[in-house]
Parts: structure tokens; sequence; C-alpha cells
């Protein structure tokens, strides 16, 4: 498998510099400086690379004790979509540099929120699912808590310390009740939300304590989670606490979505949408049924079609192969996404030819999701349940 060793001198200073111009990374070696560049491909945003430059150089982690702790925080709601693929990419990319990924499980965050009416026993079910998806998706690594290891927690079990209910009321102190409205994008709700419920106005004072309580080193999120992010840092600069680095990954569209991009995150796939969204528990027909329907102008760059080229399906193989009707021309291969679009623009290759496309790779990398739920159905039969669909 490839890691970072595998990154040339030269595609290790062309990834840093492209995504950190500004840091400084004389401090470290090569092998470092590769194992940070191979966490950055496929990355939109990354903010504070310097505490990441900083623990690799010192040897000294947030929790002092030297493994670098990576983190990503998932509400048990529902069932998956290929949005968790694009974040499983990256995880992916922190296990082979040696981080610990920590895949959080916020139960709690999900009854504040509301999911399922606040029943618990549903939403943990849903957690217990979402560990098994991330297992496959993963690649079933070794667990612990060591280097290179995957580990599972739920908020309720770090929510048993009192030191975290501490923590959270430092995060809340002295934020004021407009910069905490201007975060409630992060749970997907608007500015009113906590009009008629107070708890609302702890979840980005819980989501910042959640960081500085797990000793996280690598924040990672979808850019609709950056809110949060920078709340946390906002915080780590008041108390002079160690502020984690924050990677942002691409947020998928929903396959309806006309290219618009906004910054309230309207047009980002959610499974709420049923016909906007591809679960990662869709078969090859349901998948050629959806991507058929999905927008695509050969003449616009701006497209969901594209997304699920760029940001999954190239950097999983590679290439993607349009195998149109053989009286219409000869099966093409690509691996340049401009050249890709040039040639729709041009008529070169047929839209629905390339969605049909789209949908079979993806079938393809699903394919070990599907035999793993074929072979042990019971919690995705439950969420089934409790979800209606």
């Amino acid at each position: 498998m490839a890691g970072p060793g595998d990154l040339s001198a030269e595609a290790v200073e062309d990834l840093l510099s492209a995504h950190a111009p500004d840091t400084d990374f004389s401090a470290l070696n090569d092998s470092d400086r590769a194992r940070i560049a191979w966490m950055l491909p496929g990355v939109e945003e990354v903010v504070g690379l310097d505490h990441l430059v900083s623990a690799m150089a010192s040897g000294e982690s947030h929790a002092g004790d030297g493994v670098l702790r990576c983190y990503v925080g998932y509400e048990p709601s529902g069932k998956a979509h290929i949005g968790w693929l694009v974040q499983a990419l990256t995880l992916r990319r922190m296990l082979d540099s040696g981080a610990n990924v920590l895949i959080f499980l916020a139960d709690w965050h999900a009854w504040v929120n509301d999911k399922f009416g606040g029943d618990m026993d549903k939403i943990r079910t849903t957690a217990r699912y979402m560990e098994e998806i991330f297992r496959v998706l993963l690649g079933n690594p070794a667990e612990g808590e060591g280097s290179g290891e995957l580990r599972f927690l739920y908020a309720s079990e770090l929510m048993e310390s009192g030191d975290y209910w501490a923590t959270v009321l430092r995060c809340s102190k002295n934020m004021s009740l407009a910069r905490v409205r201007r975060t409630f994008s992060i749970m997907g709700r608007g500015e009113d939300a906590a009009d008629d419920d107070t708890s609302k106005f702890f979840y980005p004072a819980m989501q910042a304590a959640d960081i500085f309580e797990m000793h996280i080193d690598i924040a990672i999120g979808g850019m609709d989670q950056r809110k949060a992010h920078m709340y946390m840092r906002d915080v780590a600069d008041r108390y002079g606490w160690t502020k984690a680095t924050c990677v942002h990954t691409p947020i998928i569209s929903s396959l309806r979505a006309s290219g618009a991009r906004m910054e309230s995150f309207d047009h980002k796939m959610s499974k709420s949408d049923p016909e906007g969204a591809v679960l990662l528990h869709d078969g090859p027909d349901e998948l050629r049924g959806k991507l058929r329907k999905a927008f695509l102008d050969p003449d616009d760059s701006d497209s969901p079609v594209h997304e699920l080229v760029e940001q999954i399906i190239l950097p999983e193989l590679s290439s993607l192969t349009i195998t149109p009707d053989p009286k219409y021309g000869e099966p093409s291969t690509w691996d340049d996404p401009a050249a890709l679009r040039k040639a729709l623009a041009a008529g070169d290759v047929h839209p629905l030819d390339y969605k049909l496309a789209v949908a079979d790779a993806l079938a393809g990398l699903l394919a070990p999701l599907a035999e793993h739920f074929a072979a042990t159905p019971d919690l995705l039969d439950a969420v089934t349940v409790i979800t209606g669909d």
C-alpha cells in the first residue's frame, strides 16, 4: 500500500506549499515533512498547521505522550451518505501518517439537536452502525490508542468526567449570544434555533470542549464545521490552551444542486433529500437511477457529478473509464478532470455516458460495504427500522 514514503521530494514540497505557504517546516526532517504532506491531498483548507509541525518537531503531542490524535465527530442521525467517504479518504491518510484516529460518536450532541426526537436508544443504535461503517471504509485497521490505530468514543463516555463540564463552562464564558448564534449552521439550523431551547446554546461550547478534553492535535470536519473550529480556536486564544490544527474537507453537493455555492451550505448533500443523496447502501441500479437525474450542464464546471469524480473516484481509482454504446464510440479513460470537462463541453463525451460511468465506479467502491452488511445485516436492519427507509 502507498504511504508517505512513496511521495517524491518534489511532491512533498508542492503539497506543503499549496496548503500552507506561510508555515515554516524547517524544524522537520524529511520523513515528518512527508507525513504531513501525505495528509493533505483532497483537503480544502488547513488552519493552524503550525501546531502539528511543532508537535512533530518536539515529539510532544497535545496529550504530551508523542501520539498525534486526530478526530472527527458525527451525530448519529441516520444512514450514511457518500460524503462520509470523502472524510474517510483523509482519515486513511491520517492513519498512514501515524496519527491515532478517533471517530467521536456524539450521542448527546444528537440529542441536543433533536435527532430521532431525542430517543437515546435510537441514537446509540445508529452510533453502533456508524462504527461498522467506518471500520469498513477505513479497511479494518488495528484498534487502540497507539499511533496509526483507530478508536471510537461516545460523547456520553467523555461526559462522565466532571472536568468536561467545567471545560464546557469555560468555553461558554464571555461568548456573546450573537457569537454563538452565528455557529448554529454547524447543527444545520438557523440562528433562531435556540429561541425555545436553551440547550442549543451549549452545542458550540460542547464541540470545543470535546477537542480540548480529548487532547486533539488534528480536528477534521467538512467545510460546514469551520465555524465550530474557529470558535474553538477563539477559546484557546483566551485561555492560552493548545489550538488543534483544523483540517477541512470539501462538501459534496446534492445531486440536484445547480452548481451554485453558498456560504450557508444549502447546496450540500443530505440524506433527508433521498433523491439528491447517494447513500452508501445504494445498489448499482439505484446509483444509476440517481445519477441519471443529477444536475450536469456540459458548459458549467460546477456539478455534483464532477465533485464525485474529483473528490472520490479519482483519489480512489486514479482514473474513470467511460463506456458508450459501441455504435457511438469506443471506451475512453480519464485521469484529468479539466480535460474531461473540456471533452464534455466539446461533445466528445456524452453526459449520460459520463453519469453512468460515475454510478458504476461508485458501485465498485461501495461493494465491500455491501458485502459486509449482507453478511452481518443486524445493525443496518435496525437503523432501517428506525429511519423508515
